[in-house]
């Protein structure tokens, strides 16, 4: 057992824990139900959370590499991820939605670490995000339309 202290979604968590406890299993006993197990493989995205700012596979990584720093899930950024989900609606991309929280953290880090991407630097910056509803293009689109409305924004 070990102690982990980390800021989760703008609160700051002091647990016991395991210290094999993986940070998807960690972030979920907190509450935060947006971060998915999926592929189990670091594949698929679905257990992306953002560990300060940046995305982070929480299916493979241990909660306490987490230990003194600020981890974010969907239910910390409602705003910017309702924000781009309407576009994501717009095109006809939301789908199911099982994949949408990890693609969401995936395309806000991406927005705030890239500048002015083009369509092969999106491509490579999701090719971790798995989606077995869109067949991708309608997501390309609303992040093309997200990204470019935040530059204007600016």
């Amino acid at each position: 057992m070990a102690e982990l202290k980390l800021v989760l979604n703008g609160k700051t968590v002091l647990e016991e824990i395991a210290l094999d406890m993986l940070l998807l299993d960690f972030v979920r006993s907190q509450g935060c139900y947006s971060v998915k197990r999926g592929c189990e493989t670091a594949n698929c995205g679905l257990c992306t959370v953002l560990v300060d700012g940046t995305p982070m596979l929480s299916c493979s990584t241990l909660a306490m590499r987490a230990n003194g720093k600020t981890v974010t899930t969907m239910e910390g950024m409602q705003e910017e991820a309702a924000e781009f989900g309407a576009f994501l609606a717009n095109e006809g991309a939301e789908q199911c939605g099982y994949c949408s929280p990890g693609f969401i953290m995936n395309v806000i880090a991406m927005s705030k670490e890239l500048e002015n991407p083009g369509l092969d630097e999106i491509k490579e910056y999701l090719s971790g995000n798995l989606c077995r509803c869109t067949g991708y293009m309608g997501q390309l689109r609303a992040i093309q339309k997200f990204l470019k409305m935040k530059k204007e924004e600016k």
